[in-house]
Parts: C-alpha cells; structure tokens; sequence
C-alpha cells in the first residue's frame, strides 16, 4: 500500500528521490576533488585548477536545483518559505507571519482582489463620479461672555 493515494504526495515523493540523487551527484564530485586534490599534492607539477574548479561549479549548480525542488515540495504542500526569516507561510498569505516581509513571488494574492478594510461593499458603478469640492476649514467660532473664564479681580477692584 502507498504511503501517499493523492497526486500531491507522489510529487512530493519524486522531488524527494530527485533531491537524494543530486545529493549522490554532489558527493561523487567532492570525492573527485579530493582525488584532484590529492594528485595535485603528490605532484606539484600537475595543475588541476580548471577540473576542480568545472566541479565545483557543478556542484553550486545542483544545490540550486535542489533549492528549487525544496520550493516545490513546499508548494505541493501549500506553503512557502519567507526570504527574510526563513519560516514556512500558507501560499495565500501576502506577507510574513512572523516578521511581516511582504511576499512578492506570483503567489501573493493581488491587491485587486483583497478589499481595503474600508471599502464598500457594492461595486463601482459606470457612472463618472464628480470630484469632491476641496474642503474648507472653518474659523473658530468666537467665545461667548458667559462660557469664557472668570475673571479674576484685582485688589483696586475689590
């Protein structure tokens, strides 16, 4: 019986295989240079610069592609992992739940699709809108007798 029915998880399971046979790729080019390495020291006569240096490439190029197969084992399982923090988030989510980073691969939900919190709930209608008339501030209305402060009377007065 498989351990996974659904077609989520046998992906996951291929890119999971592929992962280990690339890690199998990586470990033989690091035994080739330190075989390199090692006639190189034996012989100071040979110079391998070039073949250690082709594998090397090789090998920063297959950790990419195993980078790449961790993003999609994270995307079959319906997340993605900030750039910021690292931490693993819903694909649905536009920014970081932890640190708040926004999300700007083509998972992030557009803009256009979330509603601001103080948007209407109808629809725009096809009718142009006149524009507002520029808002006028008001002068201060004047300070009754009656509501201003006591005053206060001084010795002569008394």
């Amino acid at each position: 019986m498989a351990l996974f029915q659904d077609q989520k998880g046998k992906n996951i399971i291929n890119y999971q295989k592929m992962i280990n046979e690339k890690k199998d790729t990586i470990r033989k080019y690091y035994d080739e240079i330190g075989h390199l390495y090692y006639g190189q020291y034996k012989d100071m006569n040979i110079d391998v610069t070039k073949d250690i240096n082709a594998r090397c490439e090789s090998i920063s190029n297959i950790y990419k592609d195993i980078d790449e197969l961790n993003i999609k084992i994270l995307r079959e399982k319906g997340l993605k992992k900030c750039a910021i923090c690292g931490t693993e988030n819903q694909l649905a989510n536009a920014f970081c739940f932890k640190c708040g980073a926004r999300f700007a691969d083509e998972d992030a939900i557009p803009a256009d699709v979330i509603a601001p919190p103080n948007a209407c709930a109808t629809p725009p209608s096809d009718k142009p809108v006149a524009p507002a008339e520029p808002a006028v501030a008001e002068a201060p209305a004047a300070i009754e007798p009656e509501a201003a402060e006591p005053k206060v009377k001084s010795e002569d007065e008394i």
